[in-house]
C-alpha cells in the first residue's frame, strides 16, 4: 500500500506503521494527525469521583511540583495515545520528560519523536486484570519505561519498570519503607489514608486543594499577626497619648506653682520682706 493513501479507520483508529510514516510527506502526515480521533470511545461507564479525584489531584500535585522546579515534564490525563500501528489507548495519567509543554489533542509517538515515559492507571471497579496484568505486558512491549497501577477500592499500588537488557519485559518495583520509587519522575509514590501520595524526599507533594488550605492558613496567620501588631501599635499609641497628657498636666501644675511663687514673692516685696529671707 502506498503511504499517501493511508486512511484512518474510525472503528479502529491507529497511527501508521513506522515504515509508512517515514514515507509520508509533511502535509500527508498532518492529514493523518488531523484524522486521528481525539475523543475516547466510552465503552465503559465513568467511575465517578473515586476515579476522578485521585487522577486530578495527582495531575495538580505533579504539575505544580515541576512548575516550581522549572523542569519540562509534560503531563496529561486520558489523552489519546497512538503508537505505530497499535490500537489507540488513553491512560489515566501520563508523563513525558524533556518535550514541548504545549497543549495536545493526542500523542502520536512518531510525530512527537518519542513514546511515553510514565503511565499511571487508576482502577475503582473496572477490569483489574487489564490494569494489573494485561497492561503490564502491553506497556512493556511498547517500551514505556515505568508503569504504575492504583486500585482505589482495595488500597493497592503496584509498579513496574523496564530494566537494562530486558527492553520488553517489566520487573516489579519493590517498595522500600512503604514507598515505590519512580526513576522517571524522580519521586516516590505511597499510599496514605487510602489515597495516592507523591513524595520528594520526605516532603509530600500537595495538590491544588491542599495548597489552597495551606495558603489560607498562611493568610489567616499573617492577618492574625497583622491584627496583633495593629493592636499593639494602638496600645502603644494610647500609652503615649496618656503619657503626653500626664506630662502636659505636670507642666500645667509646674506653671501654676511658678505663678503662685511669683505672686507670693511680689506680695512679700510689697510688705518690705525680701523673698530670699523667707526661703
Amino acid at each position: 500500500m502506498r503511504a499517501a493513501r493511508f486512511v484512518v479507520d474510525p472503528l479502529d483508529p491507529r497511527a501508521p506503521s513506522r515504515e509508512v510514516w517515514a514515507q509520508l510527506t509533511p502535509s500527508e502526515r498532518q492529514t493523518v494527525l488531523d484524522s486521528l480521533p481525539s475523543e475516547l470511545p466510552r465503552a465503559l461507564p465513568p467511575e465517578g469521583d473515586p476515579h476522578r479525584l485521585p487522577k486530578s489531584r495527582a495531575l495538580e500535585a505533579l504539575g505544580e511540583f515541576y512548575r516550581r522546579l522549572r523542569r519540562r515534564v509534560y503531563l496529561s490525563a486520558e489523552l489519546p495515545v497512538y503508537y505505530p500501528d497499535e490500537p489507540m489507548f488513553a491512560p489515566d495519567l501520563i508523563a513525558v520528560v524533556d518535550v514541548g509543554m504545549h497543549e495536545r489533542r493526542s500523542w502520536v509517538t512518531d510525530h512527537e519523536g518519542k513514546g511515553l515515559d510514565f503511565v499511571l492507571e487508576i482502577n475503582v471497579s473496572g477490569n483489574r486484570k487489564k490494569d494489573f496484568e494485561d497492561n503490564v505486558t502491553r506497556y512493556a512491549k511498547l517500551q514505556i519505561p515505568e508503569y504504575f497501577a492504583f486500585d482505589v477500592s482495595r488500597g493497592r499500588l503496584a509498579g513496574w519498570r523496564l530494566e537494562p537488557g530486558k527492553d520488553r519485559t517489566y520487573e516489579p518495583i519493590v517498595p522500600q519503607g512503604g514507598r515505590w520509587s519512580s526513576q522517571i519522575l524522580d519521586l516516590e509514590l505511597s499510599l496514605e489514608g487510602g489515597g495516592l501520595r507523591f513524595f520528594h524526599g520526605n516532603a509530600p507533594l500537595l495538590d491544588a486543594r491542599e495548597l489552597i488550605v495551606r495558603l489560607s492558613a498562611m493568610v489567616d496567620e499573617a492577618l492574625h499577626r497583622a491584627e496583633e501588631e495593629a493592636r499593639r501599635a494602638e496600645e502603644e499609641a494610647r500609652r503615649a497619648e496618656e503619657e503626653a497628657r500626664r506630662a502636659e498636666g505636670e507642666a500645667r501644675r509646674a506653671e501654676e506653682e511658678a505663678r503662685r511663687a511669683e505672686r507670693l514673692a511680689a506680695r512679700l516685696r510689697q510688705l518690705g520682706v525680701d523673698p530670699d529671707d523667707v526661703r
